[in-house]
């Protein structure tokens, strides 16, 4: 297993070197994603009766944080890449939305208050280098959250691991550009190997990457939380994710 230090650093390098120059491209294009966003963020949020803040942990390009702000919330948009929330930066126009380059290990440094809403979507919590990270988090999380504020989170449950060919899972493609991952499993991780063809004239050139995302149990993540003195409930996400709506007592 990395530690947390050189796990953070492997996945953000990933990221910044790799697939953050693709990565809207990967969503589907801006407008599609933010469609999806907004469908999540209707499916466990109403439009706030009074002013209310939210946090996203990993907002990359905005995809839930711009939704949320056209509802009436004012974001904290987190996250690691430079290059996602200069997109974000650029789009979110005078919505009440503030983007933060940093980990999302170390949100509470930029609350000068407690909140109201915490999110964690698209499997960003799989990409953090241990459970003892994970459990962190979710602290800082219920340390965070006004009395009867919410966290969701929504990530892929990788206990059960796919065999074979299944393991090889194309993500998009187009005539200039194809994506395809390969997981291996490991005790306590998956390790994801992002192999990308691009062309370039009549050629086509190939970079491959790879970096480990962690294998949370929807069981333990839901123990966590109620240890926590969350109420959890499980449901259905989007492209077979898992979404935990927990909401602080």
């Amino acid at each position: 297993m990395l530690t947390e230090k050189a796990g953070t650093r492997a996945v953000a390098e990933h990221y910044a070197s790799h697939l953050a120059p693709v990565y809207l491209w990967m969503a589907g294009g801006r407008d599609a994603a933010i469609g999806r966003g907004e469908g999540e963020v209707a499916a466990v949020c109403s439009k706030p009766s009074q002013p209310l803040t939210a946090v996203d942990l990993g907002a990359g390009f905005g995809m839930h944080a711009i939704p949320l702000a056209r509802l009436g919330y004012s974001v904290i948009a987190i996250d690691s890449s430079r290059l996602l929330l200069e997109v974000l930066r650029t789009h979110f126009d005078t919505l009440p939305v503030r983007a933060i380059e940093d980990d999302l290990l170390s949100f509470r440094k930029h609350l000068h208050a407690k909140v109201d809403l915490i999110i964690c979507m698209g499997d960003t919590l799989t990409h953090l280098p241990n459970t003892e990270s994970v459990e962190a988090l979710l602290s800082d999380v219920a340390a965070s959250l006004q009395a009867g504020g919410m966290f969701v989170s929504t990530f892929r449950d990788y206990t059960v691991p796919l065999v074979g060919v299944a393991r090889f899972i194309p993500v998009r493609s187009d005539s200039d550009r194809i994506l395809t991952c390969f997981l291996e499993y490991g005790d306590d991780a998956v390790t994801v190997y992002d192999i990308l063809y691009e062309r370039n004239g009549m050629v086509w050139q190939q970079r491959v990457s790879a970096y480990q995302k962690l294998r949370l149990s929807t069981d333990w993540m839901t123990q966590v939380l109620r240890d926590l003195g969350f109420s959890v409930r499980v449901e259905p996400g989007l492209a077979g994710m898992v979404r935990v709506v927990a909401t602080a007592g």
